[in-house]
């Protein structure tokens, strides 16, 4: 394995090459290969293991019986995969998680995750922070869904980042058609509605980034 691969992985942080080599070396893993599109866990599957994306790209979508889907989030390379759904008491998978587009995966049973952090408690602390960041980001993503209206959904994203970033120029995540299965919207809808906030000059939209122009505004939108 080439440790290139491995280098942003959120769970060895810290760790030398040499470190992670040695880690690595106690618990049996395997590399699976995922092509666009292919489900990776299933929705209610049974959770016994943890991936580490190492290449390519990763969104978990959450099925309803109507047929409808609601994207929950977007996951990277470096990032972990099933984490939370294999030490829940429930033991399965919330969503479908489904590779973007080609990619490959690191994939660990949950005893030998266990074996590591408890040989390394940097690993340990490392997973941990993994499981905080993930629900924080997944109460902003439920904030995010839960106002109705696309401009608000838009305004919401928007001041969100901006506070995270301390910009007004928000750059738009990959691009439009991805920004809008992230916010549960059609990309014509989303087009019109910030066509409409630039022509009102609330903000300006220049791919890939976005202006914020008049935040008092966008705020305002969001007591609606």
């Amino acid at each position: 394995m080439d440790d290139a691969l491995l280098k942003n992985c959120t769970l060895f942080a810290g760790l030398t090459a040499k470190e992670l080599r040695d880690n690595l070396s106690i618990v049996p893993q395997h590399i699976q290969c995922y092509e666009k599109d292919e489900i990776i866990f299933r929705f209610m599957e049974n959770a016994e293991t943890i991936g580490i994306i190492l290449k390519g790209e990763v969104d978990s979508v959450k099925p309803f019986p109507n047929g409808k889907e609601v994207n929950v989030t977007v996951r990277h390379p470096g990032d972990l995969i099933g984490p939370a759904a294999v030490f829940s008491a429930q033991h399965q998978y919330p969503c479908d998680l489904r590779a973007k587009k080609p990619t490959t995966i690191m994939m660990f049973h949950k005893k030998d995750i266990l074996h590591l952090m408890q040989k390394d408690l940097r690993i340990l602390e490392n997973f941990t922070r993994e499981l905080a960041t993930a629900t924080y980001l997944l109460q902003e993503r439920l904030e995010l869904l839960s106002y109705s209206g696309i401009a608000q959904k838009i305004a919401h994203y928007l001041l969100m980042q901006s506070r995270k970033n301390e910009t007004a120029r928000i750059r738009i995540p990959e691009s439009i058609s991805h920004w809008a299965s992230l916010m549960n919207v059609s990309r014509p809808s989303l087009h019109r509605e910030l066509h409409a906030l630039e022509t009102k000059g609330i903000i300006t939209y220049q791919t890939p980034f976005i202006s914020i122009e008049n935040a008092a505004t966008l705020r305002d939108m969001l007591q609606k």
